[in-house]
């Protein structure tokens, strides 16, 4: 597919209610834009709510008679994920879309509330937690999908050592771990998929990345470092697309009719950097069954959800 595909083409989310994590702000806020133009109810799950109150104003008035709400959830504390979990299933309603797309970048050494090295915990772990508690909503909702962003940045290692997610055997590098927590992004979605057809369980799960994307989490990870910011800025200016160009390869998967299980979407431009979306594949590393049952253990080990 390389045809300019655009949210002009989604079908319409009326009665669905989606998720997104991240949802106020860069790519999430632009997935959040296109599900609400196509009818869909969207609970914008964020770390601080107040924070999303503008984010979810502006996008009332960009999208008139948007379906929306604000959720608190903090991916970097598996109580919060917890307590959103419960507190979304006793509004006792559906869930036909869970977008697993928040995320850190390249940050210094940190842990997560539970321990887990930052940008693990958050990007894989807390996705992984939230998705195991969200699931029997999913499956009772039809036509239910997991959408995982991932990024182009998972071919940047060539490893993932299960027994040692938080890095405590390795001198910590921040952007080998960001690499390593989207090959884990998309080593789930897979695993999940995989499980989720073995069960019989009706979800589709598939995953996503944005390519180069001029947002948010380009100046976090750059934070700390003027020149690190400037090469940023330029990247962002010369070679990086709009956050709305991001999203389509996550609003495709989530809605359009013929999407598989296990597919995964992204920009088909030059490495898969810009353009519109299109099927793409990833890693040798992001195919290993194996690599990926043994991460699907260590998961629920780590955050004591199991499932499937």
């Amino acid at each position: 597919m390389t045809r300019k595909w655009t949210t002009a083409e989604l079908p319409s989310l009326a009665g669905k209610t989606a998720i997104v994590t991240g949802a106020n702000s860069g790519l999430g806020l632009e997935t959040t834009a296109g599900l609400a133009a196509a009818g869909a109810t969207v609970i914008m799950a964020c770390r601080n709510p107040a924070r999303a109150e503008p984010a979810l104003a502006a996008l009332r008035v960009r999208v008139p008679g948007a379906k929306l709400a604000a959720m608190a959830l903090d991916l970097a504390d598996l109580a919060s994920v917890r307590r959103f979990a419960a507190e979304f299933a006793a509004q006792q309603g559906p869930l036909h879309l869970l977008i697993n797309n928040a995320g850190v970048m390249a940050l210094p050494w940190q842990q997560t509330a539970d321990g887990f090295e930052m940008q693990m915990g958050t990007n894989h772990l807390g996705h992984f937690a939230l998705t195991g508690l969200l699931l029997e909503r999913l499956a009772a909702s039809p036509g239910a999908r997991v959408i995982t962003v991932a990024s182009v940045a998972h071919r940047g290692t060539k490893k993932l050592p299960v027994d040692d997610l938080n890095w405590q055997r390795e001198p910590y590098r921040k952007n080998e771990a960001y690499a390593r927590s989207k090959l884990a992004n998309l080593l789930f979605s897979h695993e999940l998929a995989r499980r989720l057809a073995a069960a019989g369980v009706p979800v589709l799960a598939a995953a996503a990345h944005p390519g180069y994307s001029a947002t948010n989490i380009v100046a976090s990870a750059t934070a700390g470092s003027a020149i690190k910011q400037f090469l940023g800025r330029i990247g962002n200016a010369l070679v990086a697309q709009p956050a709305h160009m991001g999203a389509l390869p996550t609003l495709y998967a989530a809605a359009m009719p013929g999407v598989q299980a296990g597919d995964y979407y992204g920009p088909h431009g030059l490495m898969e950097f810009r353009g519109y979306p299109k099927k793409v594949g990833g890693s040798a590393l992001a195919g290993d069954a194996k690599l990926a049952a043994g991460l699907w253990q260590r998961s629920q080990q780590l955050t004591g959800v199991t499932y499937l």
